[in-house]
């Protein structure tokens, strides 16, 4: 088996992310071995001859099960034919932006090529997923299910379930990713067609008569489980139910909530929640619904996601027609239960102390950013922006630039306005000023017809507010700023804002993207720079010892062996700052 890195898969383990910190905690290392490919399979209804990404033959991919500050190690060989990344949609990777997984921070791995992320889950508990971050190819499927469950010394605020289920719903298109992509340079697949179908677990939906395969989800009637509810799509929010079934909010990305009893909830892309579901109803089977936002799709649309609760004693099928869900136009709605949406403060969550012994009651801010969404026309050919600057993705990852030369020659720092717009839609490398240890007000306007979703890696959003129309600083008065929930990823109605804090304490170079994957893929995104010059490996971890050159800093390729020189050294045990990609 071939690692990447100079001779070793990564000596980076538990032990030293334990020596970076003066506390003493534990953890342990997981040890994953992923094979990525692409298999083409036909997916009911549509009966469409489909691609999907597949991590060890799977589609979801395998559950990544940590616990708080666990070292994760995973293998990544990229057995498709383009290069690949995966980001781990929610994890902070505390000090550490050289395994975020995406194009800001990482070089690709090649075809044929392997490569080992190593990141830590540090001071976090929660649910969480993870997906391929470049080429579109999200829209084909590699994502799965992350948990990172709380430490045994850490009392969770709820008894156990008697079991818990992954759900990672999401939309998906009828026609394979690349083609989709292709079409990228077309105004009406660029803002106006959507994705075709509803999958729940890779399967479509239990109402259509073609559909000869749908996710059950057993359960014995008495019993509580926790249903961890991820949106793994592209497009589409959703509302999610359970029919004649109430629900528990108990947790959302890491931050345990408030319990609220729910009959419905919204899940918006890229977010994902826990509820608490009790099996006590009659035993029979029961439809569970993930139904669009803003949509007219009706209950017998592929575009409509059914699964089934199953009582184990049940001989009844689910039959009759679907139970209603709320008007996905009516926006009020969806905004009251976001408002309603709050952080539990007496109970702990990664640590002993409670959640709300850190709050943003009485923080000075540092910045304030205002960032606006919108479409763009550049050149002819349709894109997503940020304050009309659509991001221009270089060949070499920022922060690998960033380590080598300060950014000289492929970004320029705070060249583009981070709270009013270009006059003029531009193309460029936005990065952005954080301040160390400052707090941020980030302020999402959304100037599009659909819900869009905003999310910050390496940090956790303080929702502070929501509104309609422009934002003026006197809205201030309107947040709460007493037990906002803290979460990655923020919903912006259309014609809304949604405001946020950030205490900016994880030196790196994070993304700060729509999680919409077409906005993503055609420019709305920047990145953060938040910079710490003090060189102490505590502050911010140094370049992993496998570290991946790319673009303006490719390895120049090694001379060819002559038997007539001595070969090269081995490596040694400790490995190289720099390496490149090995081939199997």
């Amino acid at each position: 088996m071939a690692f990447s890195g100079a001779g070793h898969p990564r000596l980076i383990l538990c032990a030293y992310f334990l020596s970076l910190v003066l506390t003493v905690a534990h953890c342990n290392d997981i040890f994953l071995e992923w094979h990525v490919a692409v298999v083409n399979w036909t997916i009911t209804p549509k009966h469409a001859y489909q691609t999907f990404i597949t991590i060890n033959g799977k589609f979801p991919g395998p559950l990544i099960n940590a616990t708080t500050d666990d070292v994760v190690h995973v293998n990544v060989f990229n057995d498709i034919d383009e290069p690949l990344l995966f980001t781990w949609n929610g994890i902070q990777q505390r000090l550490n932006s050289w395994e975020d997984g995406v194009s800001g921070t990482n070089c690709a791995i090649q075809p044929k090529m392997n490569w080992t992320y190593v990141f830590q889950t540090k001071d976090q508990i929660g649910s969480f997923s993870y997906f391929p971050s470049i080429n579109f190819q999200k829209a084909a499927g590699g994502f799965g299910p992350l948990r990172v469950n709380n430490r045994n010394v850490i009392s969770v605020p709820f008894p156990k379930p008697e079991a818990e289920f992954d759900l990672l719903i999401g939309d998906w298109y009828q026609r394979r990713y690349k083609e989709v992509r292709s079409q990228m340079d077309n105004d009406d697949w660029a803002y106006h067609i959507f994705p075709d179908m509803m999958l729940i677990n890779g399967m479509g939906s239990y109402m259509h008569p073609d559909t000869t395969w749908h996710e059950p989800f057993n359960v014995t009637q008495g019993n509580t489980y926790r249903f961890r509810i991820s949106n793994v799509g592209t497009a589409w929010s959703f509302n999610f139910k359970i029919q004649n079934h109430q629900m528990v909010l108990v947790e959302t990305e890491g931050s345990y909530t408030n319990q609220i009893s729910l009959d419905s909830l919204d899940v918006h892309v890229g977010q994902s929640y826990s509820v608490l579901v009790t099996a006590d109803q009659n035993q029979s089977d029961y439809y569970i619904v993930a139904s669009p936002k803003m949509s007219n799709a009706t209950s017998n649309s592929s575009l409509v996601g059914v699964a089934v609760l199953h009582y184990d004693n049940s001989t009844a099928p689910a039959s009759g027609p679907l139970p209603s869900w709320p008007d996905p136009f009516d926006l009020q709605f969806s905004l009251n239960q976001a408002k309603s949406i709050k952080w539990n403060l007496t109970t702990g969550a990664a640590r002993p102390n409670p959640q709300g012994s850190f709050n943003v009651t009485n923080v000075t801010l540092s910045q304030t950013f205002i960032l606006r969404g919108s479409t763009a026309e550049i050149n002819g050919a349709p894109y997503y922006a940020v304050n009309n600057v659509s991001y221009l993705t270089p060949d070499t990852p920022l922060k690998l630039a960033d380590h080598l030369t300060n950014g000289t020659g492929v970004y320029q720092l705070d060249q583009f306005p981070v709270n009013s717009s270009n006059f003029n839609p531009v193309r460029g490398v936005f990065v952005a000023t954080g301040i160390h240890k400052g707090w941020i007000e980030i302020v999402f306007k959304n100037d599009l017809d659909f819900i869009d979703s905003w999310h910050l890696d390496g940090f956790g959003f303080f929702v502070v507010g929501f509104g309609d129309g422009e934002w003026t600083s006197e809205l201030r008065s309107t947040y709460n700023t007493y037990d906002p929930v803290v979460r990655s990823t923020v919903q912006v109605y259309p014609g809304g804002w949604t405001a946020v804090y950030a205490y900016l304490d994880n030196p790196g170079m994070w993304n700060l993207r729509s999680q919409l994957l077409k906005n993503w893929y055609l420019g709305q995104q920047l990145y953060l720079r938040v910079y710490d010059s003090d060189p102490d490996p505590a502050k911010e971890s140094p370049p992993p010892q496998n570290l991946l050159l790319c673009g303006n800093f490719q390895p120049s390729p090694s001379p060819p062996f002559s038997p007539f020189t001595a070969p090269p050294p081995p490596p040694s045990k400790s490995g190289g700052t720099l390496s490149k990609q090995l081939e199997w």
